[in-house]
């Protein structure tokens, strides 16, 4: 019984650790930050006791000779957003709290290949913050416009040259609205002599290309870098492989998230959302298609020959067909032991026309023919066996064989698949350095969504790996803090899991109701009342379904000992008649030495006459 409760308390206790986790994932990524985030949380608390002391000092300014208030309710802390400051080496830092677009150029240009109506890269840009902020005065770069092309970009303090040292971007993303399609990537863009921001378009030259994008239910996060052939001096796209994380919640769960690459000089990559690896791999071996390509290929101008026999098997030539196979046998036939059964209605159809029909009044026979009474199954067939002409059922043909073919057999003449042969690359070229890509002067975003409202924030192009991380915890992790503070309880987010996935009420009441059948179980059912003791019997004199069980037994324990009690009582005898005689012998033997004794003593002799 315990058993059986603490399985249904373990599978309640499973169920609801399964509901809560999609909305409980960002509360546990709060607790992977580490460091820095401390020191935030620190500086939030001290700002907030700061705050407080200003408010009790200008309260008691204002209400000197008055009574104290009555006490409140404290309010919910709130987090002081404070703008980050680059620390350490950088190439391009904006966190847009300026409120300005200063230092970004618009795309005054076309795309080639779309219509005039959607050619223009017209879509809407603002600095503003976020429509449901936790911070405010916290402001980012919003895409305002729906179902239009946007571009917009800005120059580096100084172009980024691959060298020895890594390259880090990052930047933050919020789909404040969702998204339906589109992309949030960023394109960091090649350093050339005929650069133009001002005529930013997608065909416009860039080193790599990475961020978020989704369309219907693909979720994507692209790294792509443009790799130049060294023989050729063309560039060609390189794709990362696909994450195997789940990326969905990051578009649908309307908060803010941080997107980070990492190239390092070894050719390692990593991409991160939220300081979490979701993605990481080798420029040489783990990108389609390859940067090195392959030192052989197929000979384009070989050709198969026309001997060339590549079946495996054939038919055995000299197979034979036996003389008794017959292909005219038919594969089922007739049961000739089967036996039409009685009552059988063999003038009777099967289906009869309906007797409640009536033929419609607009019927017309000239155009619609005579008409007819829809066809019902024969109601005199219902208690029958079956009606109409008995047939004989089918069964298969025990003779059957079928189409005779030869069997089959190794081919003598197989030479195998046939391959065009290999010659040796005339496009082969070893680039064992793909991180050494070609340098970038401009960050761009060059996009197409069908949702507006996509907030960009805090980018930031580093080789130093503390100088990244300084700048995610000041501005990322302040707004994760917010967000956390800002949470709502249990029961909000369980309403809230609840009308993401409907089937949740059915746990939820299985939870609540757990408890009631529990304590049913408890109070309701209990042990087995024990037996009455003997007294009890003689107390209340009420029959009980074991007593002629105790009294079969005692009688029977009865009986043996009576049993026992006469075995003994006969031995008893014997050794008793035994002793008797035993004595009377005894006795006998007594007996008769007094009367030797007494015929041989003096005094019992007769005196003699003479």
């Amino acid at each position: 019984m315990h058993q059986k409760v603490a399985l249904l308390v373990l599978l309640a206790a499973g169920l609801l650790c399964l509901s809560l986790t999609p909305v409980s994932r960002a509360e546990d990524l709060d607790l992977d930050v580490e460091g820095d985030d401390m020191d935030v949380e620190d500086e939030l608390d001290l700002g907030l006791a700061g705050a407080d002391e200003e408010e009790e000092e200008d309260l008691d300014d204002e209400g000197l000779g008055e009574a104290p208030p009555s006490p409140k309710t404290p309010a919910a802390p709130k987090v002081i957003y404070k703008a980050p400051e680059p620390k350490g080496e950088h190439f391009f830092a904006e966190s847009f709290d300026r409120g300005t677009l200063d230092g970004w150029v618009l795309s005054q240009a076309k795309k080639d290949d779309a219509d005039e109506e959607i050619s223009k890269y017209d879509g809407k840009w603002a600095v503003e913050e976020m429509k449901d902020s936790k911070l405010p005065g916290d402001k980012g770069l919003v895409l305002k416009s729906r179902a239009k092309h946007h571009a917009i970009s800005a120059l580096l303090l100084r172009p980024f040259t691959f060298d020895t040292k890594p390259l880090i971007v990052q930047y933050e993303v919020n789909f404040q609205s969702g998204i339906d399609c589109g992309g949030a990537y960023v394109k960091l863009l090649t350093e050339t002599p005929d650069l133009d921001l001002d005529q930013f378009v997608d065909k416009t030259a860039y080193t790599i290309m990475f961020g978020p994008d989704k369309c219907g239910e693909d979720y994507k996060l692209h790294f792509i870098f443009r790799h130049k052939n060294p023989k050729t001096g063309e560039y060609e796209e390189k794709h990362a492989k696909k994450p195997d994380a789940d990326l969905r919640s990051y578009y649908t769960d309307k908060k803010t998230h941080l997107y980070t690459l990492v190239l390092n000089p070894d050719n390692s990559f990593e991409v991160l959302v939220d300081q979490t690896v979701v993605n990481s791999g080798n420029l040489l071996t783990d990108m389609t298609p390859p940067v090195n390509p392959p030192a052989e290929i197929e000979d384009p101008d070989d050709h198969k020959p026309e001997d060339w026999d590549e079946r495996p098997k054939i038919q055995d030539p000299d197979a034979v067909k036996p003389d008794d196979w017959d292909e005219d046998a038919p594969a089922q036939i007739a049961d000739e032991d089967a036996v039409k059964p009685d009552g059988w209605l063999d003038d009777e159809p099967e289906y009869v026309g309906d007797p409640d029909a009536i033929k419609p009044d607009d019927w017309d026979e000239d155009m619609d023919g005579e008409w007819e009474a829809p066809q019902v199954p024969n109601p005199a067939c219902e208690s029958a066996p079956g009606c109409g002409p008995w047939k004989r059922p089918m069964i298969d043909n025990p003779n059957y064989k079928g189409k005779w073919k030869s069997p089959m057999i190794d081919n003598p003449s197989y030479q195998g698949i046939w391959k065009p042969r290999k010659i040796p690359n005339p496009a082969f070229f070893e680039d064992l350095h793909p991180f050494k890509m070609a340098p970038f002067s401009a960050l761009g975003l060059e996009l197409w969504s069908m949702t507006s409202d996509i907030f960009f924030d805090n980018f930031f192009i580093t080789n130093d790996r503390n100088a990244a991380e300084n700048w995610a915890n000041d501005g990322w992790g302040l707004k994760k803090a917010a967000e956390g503070a800002a949470e709502p309880g249990l029961a909000s987010q369980m309403l809230t899991a609840a009308e993401e996935r409907p089937w949740l009420w059915v746990v939820y009441v299985f939870i609540v109701a757990l408890p009631v059948i529990l304590i049913v179980l408890f109070c309701c059912t209990g042990k087995k009342k024990s037996s009455a003791l003997p007294a009890e019997y003689k107390k209340t004199d009420e029959p009980q379904p074991d007593v002629k069980e105790e009294e079969e037994q005692e009688e029977e324990n009865a009986e043996e000992a009576g049993k026992d009690d006469a075995d003994a009582e006969e031995n008893n005898d014997g050794e008793k008649d035994a002793e008797e005689e035993e004595v009377g012998e005894k006795a006998t033997a007594d007996e008769k030495l007094e009367d030797d004794i007494l015929r041989r003593s003096p005094r019992t002799r007769k005196i003699r006459k003479d």
